[in-house]
């Protein structure tokens, strides 16, 4: 047993804080959350966090793992080997629940092996939600092509696939359903497409120019729906967004361009699509060594604010994603810090990383909020991050981390 007495709590509701509180955690869930006194066990572990905040587990609802820097010989795997990179992802996986992020959704990239030995307790990480790779047409971002024209998987001198992640090229919507069921049986939790380019992609497919035609994502949303597996879309503007919500994927990734169109986000609250707008990452595109990112991140700027505040008033959940922090690992939290900047309260971000975020995953009947009878997932934060968002950038304002019931992370005073 655990208990946090004294506590603040912030419950990811967007409720008012409750103060002197006490959190009973009982094998892995949470067994009470009251401001009464009470009587524990002589072997429970009592946490006194007066002056303390208690949050729910943090989500990031859009990450890549095992994606560590942004240079092409990286994103080609060309620059080491693979043990190298998978004991990388490793040490970013324990770093970034030690950073309170109890679940994260990655979005393409880290393969079903991380999920089974943070499951069987090898090594330590966040809960998982993975998409594997991205499924896209010939062109697409999903579309691994070098500088040469050659596919970088299949070409024999370049670089062999990872069977782990299978192949997402799709151009028909036979094709699309096939894929979708490759990425299934492989371990996908959701599946994660592509109908536009993004502010990083080759020049001559940007944020605005398309990818899949409609009647190849209603069969991808069809077949993932009937596979029981939600969808989430990388789409920034044009007609590949506009496709994206007619199709009715779960979640639009980034959605730079949504504030152009009205109907677009009028049709999101309509069917409960949540939009994931990854700030954090156009930060960094927008001071890349390449004219191209640079000069697209800079023009989106102002679009994306103007749709995540739409979308707020209209009633579409924003959530928290950071498309690999910026690339830097773990930065989670900073994608808070922009979400604030762009007209979220400090409320609603921390839902966007809770409550709301939860919901966008699936996971809302055990995660996301403290309650009795949800998984116990909990971090101890010092400082209030209602007053100041940021403090949740710096690990060493996170005091404890609580994952599945047990403690993940300990940064507390020793007793």
């Amino acid at each position: 047993m655990i208990v946090l007495k004294n506590a603040r709590v912030i419950d990811g509701t967007g409720a008012v804080p409750q103060t002197g509180a006490t959190v009973v955690v009982r094998d892995n869930r949470i067994a009470d959350v009251t401001t009464r006194n009470a009587e524990f066990p002589e072997n429970a572990e009592v946490v006194d966090c007066a002056g303390l905040t208690v949050l729910p587990g943090l989500i990031d609802c859009h990450d890549h793992m095992a994606n560590h820097r942004y240079a092409l010989d990286h994103r080609w795997k060309l620059d080491e080997p693979a043990s190298t990179r998978h004991l990388r992802t490793a040490k970013v996986l324990k770093e970034t629940l030690a950073a309170g992020y109890t679940t994260i959704r990655d979005a393409a990239g880290l393969d079903v092996g991380f999920k089974r030995a943070i499951d069987e307790g090898l090594i330590p990480g966040p809960r998982l939600v993975l998409s594997l790779s991205i499924i896209s047409p010939v062109g697409g971002i999903g579309d691994a092509v070098s500088p040469s024209g050659l596919p970088l998987d299949d070409c024999g001198c370049c670089i062999p696939g990872d069977p782990l992640l299978p192949e997402g090229v799709a151009n028909s919507p036979d094709s699309v359903r096939q894929i979708v069921r490759k990425m299934v049986r492989a371990g996908a939790d959701v599946i994660k497409c592509a109908t536009t380019g993004g502010a990083s992609s080759r020049p001559g497919h940007g944020p605005l120019d398309p990818a899949f035609n409609l009647d190849e994502m209603q069969a991808l949303v069809e077949e993932a729906q009937a596979l029981d597996r939600r969808v989430m879309c990388h789409a920034l503007g044009g007609r590949g967004l506009d496709i994206a919500i007619e199709a009715g994927v779960n979640s639009i990734e980034h959605g730079c361009y949504l504030d152009e169109n009205p109907r677009h986000l009028e049709r999101m609250a309509e069917r409960g699509i949540f939009f994931v707008p990854t700030l954090l990452v156009y930060e960094y595109h927008r001071k890349s060594p390449a004219p191209h990112v640079r000069e697209r991140a800079a023009a989106l700027y102002e679009h994306h604010v103007e749709s995540i505040k739409r979308a707020l008033k209209i009633g579409v959940k924003v959530v928290a994603g950071t498309d690999a922090g910026g690339h830097g690992h773990p930065a989670n939290a900073g994608e808070l810090d922009c979400l604030v900047r762009a007209g979220l309260t400090p409320m609603q971000a921390l839902q966007a990383a809770t409550g709301w975020a939860a919901e966008c995953v699936g996971w809302e009947t055990d995660l996301g909020t403290i309650a009795p009878g949800k998984l116990a997932d909990l971090v101890v934060v010092k400082g209030d991050p209602l007053a100041d968002i940021a403090v949740l950038r710096d690990a060493a304002n996170i005091a404890l981390v609580v994952k599945d019931g047990a403690v993940a992370a300990n940064r507390l005073p020793a007793r």
